[in-house]
């Protein structure tokens, strides 16, 4: 599985419906299952973003559908980061020699 950070901010809607939030994350958390993916961790944050999530997804094609999925609903924006591990870093690093 490969591994997605998604920064997302509430829009106005999200804002103003924040006390649907918690469900709203449940509703996300099934729909990835759902696409044979995982919400890994999720953080409220102060600052830029609003949220951070660590998602993971069998490739670049679900991590896209599911956060076309949320844009959609009109709660939030995302930004989303493919992440490579510790492990594919090293690779990569080395093969530049």
């Amino acid at each position: 599985m490969t591994t997605y950070i998604l920064l997302a901010n509430w829009t106005d809607q999200g804002i103003r419906n924040i006390g649907e939030s918690p469900a709203r994350l449940d509703a996300a958390k099934k729909a990835l299952a759902d696409m044979s993916g995982a919400l890994r961790a999720f953080y409220l944050c102060m600052g830029d973003c609003d949220m951070v999530l660590i998602i993971e997804a069998p490739d670049d094609a679900v991590a896209a559908r599911f956060t076309l999925q949320l844009g959609r609903l009109g709660n939030v924006r995302t930004r989303t980061l493919k992440a490579f591990p510790e492990a594919a870093y090293r690779e990569i690093i080395a093969s530049l020699a």
